[in-house]
């Protein structure tokens, strides 16, 4: 199965000026549709005097991708379809990328369009940073304390993220670790342990 997938570092907004129009474009880490439209909205009412709001997102992996694009009134296949186009090519999830547009009073025509709003989108993803990111379990456990050394060792090498842990005579810990090696670590864990360890997945 593989685990991984690409999406934005962080969210950042950029500016670029095309014969007196400016596109502002955003991008956004989002992961249900339902964080999606919020963002529209607030949007619409800071950009309030835009001329256009045209976006795509592109959330969750596999058979389970959902996409939607949209012109926002600008000709069709204009806008919404090149900013997809490039979230696409660049294999990007969980993202969604807004271009706002005013009008300068020139009208640049469907290539024109076309073009400015691939320019935007490119700009302000490049300023966001394309990172690979991993899907990850989250696993609880109880281990015996004199083995928790041996257990960083372990979390070392899966590259392990500890969440929480609680001592005591008995060490409680929550962590996440990629999907792909969680089945590897998980019965190193219990190998650890000699069986002697509670797992607890989510």
């Amino acid at each position: 199965m593989n685990d991984s997938y690409f999406t934005i570092k962080k969210e950042f907004r950029t500016e670029i000026k095309i014969k007196n129009s400016k596109f502002i474009g955003q991008t956004f880490s989002v992961e249900s549709i339902e964080s999606v439209y919020p963002i529209l909205e607030e949007i619409k009412k800071k950009e309030y005097s835009a001329s256009h709001y045209c976006y795509a997102y592109i959330i969750g992996l596999g058979n389970h991708k959902i996409f939607k694009y949209s012109d926002n009134g600008e000709p069709s296949g204009t806008a919404g379809k090149p900013i997809y186009d490039i979230l696409q090519g660049n294999n990007l999830t969980n993202i969604l990328l807004v271009v706002t547009r005013y009008f300068g009073g020139t009208k640049l025509g469907t290539g024109g369009l076309v073009k400015a709003y691939s320019e935007a989108a490119k700009s302000v993803l490049e300023k966001s940073i394309i990172t690979k990111k991993y899907l990850t379990d989250y696993i609880k456990f109880k281990i015996e304390f004199p083995l928790y050394n041996s257990l960083q060792i372990l979390m070392d090498k899966y590259h392990a993220e500890l969440i929480t842990s609680d001592f005591s005579d008995i060490v409680k810990i929550e962590l996440r670790v990629r999907k792909n090696m969680a089945d590897n670590f998980k019965n190193e864990v219990i190998e650890l342990a000699s069986g002697k360890v509670s797992l607890d997945e989510s």
